[in-house]
């Protein structure tokens, strides 16, 4: 492998599920090609050969091609048969290499279902991703059956990443006592949403804000894409009304953000209030910005994979291809939100890559 394809060198650890016998194509190659051509706009493993083939006088100068391209039955089988976890160690060893962690850091988690990759059995692919929106970077990921299984995975996802002094943010599936403690025995803070799926802890919350002093609150108000919205975030650090509260670890805090939002379009007001519970000081500042960058991963990341990937219409349901693919997928979203030489949207960046191999090399930090 030559020191221009560096990139690689986080793969090297990889165990190639084929059998000796059926390896025409190096990994290193196949594994190359898959993220250059999702850079430059490939969604498909029949785009991915297309690309290949359309670039292989120049893929040739920077990785062995002794049989020439790839079918993209051969790039389906090998991420097919190639097991996530040994990917996402992989994977998670390049992001660890480019994001700068810092005290305070929020990282959101959160599921996401592709809806096309269901199958026969009515199931489709659903995963369970840890953000940095700070570093525009997914930590790592998980796959699960569906929805309700988060609670189980999210334990086993946080095991995976370094967390120390960082402010873990997740929505109603991880409001659980067990996912607090693995929270806090990494060193962490946690921020979790209450809601119906607990009822009694919800109540809790409730009354305690109809019945107990607010210790601190503060207001932000936010203006775009046509809409005015307008949050308050209340916090109390009387906790006698919780039930349990002893069983949540280095509980300090609950709070309550109320959303009011004005469409200019429609001249229309809705409104929102969501309830949390926190390892947090009882600083309303700090715990309302962090629950404000919680939905980074909804608009950088969710949001940008069915916008610019189009992940939703994913159709790939082959053993782990799913998974496997939705690693590469986020790989290149990150390199692509890294690259500030242009001050373009991710789909143009990507059909920029396509047309200019010098950029492509750039984006690829080669």
């Amino acid at each position: 492998m030559s020191e221009r394809t560096g990139l690689l060198s986080y793969f090297d650890g990889l165990k190639d599920p084929r059998h000796h016998r059926t390896q025409k194509h190096p990994m290193e190659s196949v594994v190359f090609i898959s993220i250059a051509a999702i850079v430059c706009g490939a969604d498909t493993w029949d785009e991915i050969e297309d690309f290949g083939l359309a670039k292989e006088d120049w893929l040739s100068t920077i990785v062995p091609l002794p049989n020439g391209i790839p079918s993209h039955d051969t790039f389906n089988r090998f991420f097919a048969a190639l097991a996530p976890g040994e990917f996402e160690v992989c994977f998670g060893q390049w992001a660890s290499s480019i994001s700068v962690r810092s005290n305070g850091e929020v990282i959101n988690l959160d599921g996401k279902t592709i809806r096309g990759s269901k199958g026969i059995d009515k199931t489709a692919a659903h995963i369970v991703t840890a953000w940095s929106g700070a570093n525009a970077l997914s930590l790592g990921q998980l796959q699960v059956d569906d929805k309700s299984s988060e609670a189980v995975a999210i334990p086993k996802l946080l095991a995976m990443l370094f967390l120390e002094g960082c402010i873990v943010t997740i929505d109603a599936a991880g409001c659980q006592t067990k996912i607090a403690q693995a929270i806090v025995d990494k060193g962490a803070d946690y921020l979790l949403c209450a809601k119906a799926n607990q009822p009694k802890l919800l109540d809790g919350i409730q009354q305690s804000f109809a019945l107990r002093p607010v210790a601190h609150s503060w207001e932000d108000t936010e203006a775009d894409h046509g809409r005015i919205t307008t949050r308050t975030c209340s916090v109390i650090n009387d906790l006698s009304l919780i039930p349990q509260v002893e069983k949540w670890p280095m509980i300090q805090s609950i709070a309550r953000v109320d959303s009011q939002t004005y469409h200019k379009a429609r001249k229309h007001t809705t409104s929102m209030t969501r309830y949390y519970i926190t390892s947090l000081v009882p600083d309303a500042e700090l715990i309302g910005r962090t629950v404000r960058s919680h939905w980074q991963i909804e608009n950088g990341l969710h949001w940008q994979l069915d916008v610019s990937y189009r992940e939703d219409a994913s159709r790939k349901r082959k053993d782990n291809a799913a998974m496997n693919f939705s690693s590469l997928v986020k790989m290149t979203l990150t390199m692509l939100k890294r690259d500030k030489t242009t001050r373009v949207g991710i789909k143009s960046k990507r059909l920029k890559a396509g047309w200019n191999n010098d950029y492509l090399l750039q984006v690829l930090n080669l």
